[in-house]
């Protein structure tokens, strides 16, 4: 039998310049360093960021040849979408696109270094008629 898997831990981002991708992380999704994993971070260990109640971490890592991985999903309600869709309009100069996927509705960008990003919530008759 399988054990259960209790969470994602962290996610590991790959940037060209690490201090920038920070301080990108910083202002567009709110994460911050983890000072009391600071201590992996020198040379080529991960920097770890998080979200203010811990609950999304990422480990980024600089990389000379950092190529696009993965699209990381955030998960959001109708009201918290709304929100994000204008701070993202504001910090990357345009709002997303909201994506009808008839069950849910999603938000896709990237970070300075191609890595994708979506914000999905699954209120979706609430936000079909705040969207329409």
């Amino acid at each position: 039998m399988t054990p259960d898997i209790q969470g994602v831990d962290h996610i590991h981002v790959y940037a060209r310049d690490r201090a920038a991708a920070e301080a990108w992380y910083r202002r567009v999704l709110g994460l911050v360093r983890v000072p009391e994993l600071a201590f992996w971070s020198p040379g080529r260990g991960p920097l770890t960021l998080a979200n203010a109640a811990g609950t999304l971490k990422l480990a980024l890592f600089e990389r000379a040849d950092a190529a696009a991985g993965s699209v990381i999903a955030l998960g959001v309600d109708a009201a918290g979408f709304l929100r994000w869709r204008e701070h993202l309009g504001v910090e990357l100069g345009k709002c997303p696109d909201a994506v009808d996927h008839d069950v849910s509705w999603s938000m896709y960008f990237t970070d300075p270094d191609g890595n994708g990003y979506e914000i999905t919530s699954y209120d979706y008759a609430e936000l079909a008629k705040s969207l329409s």
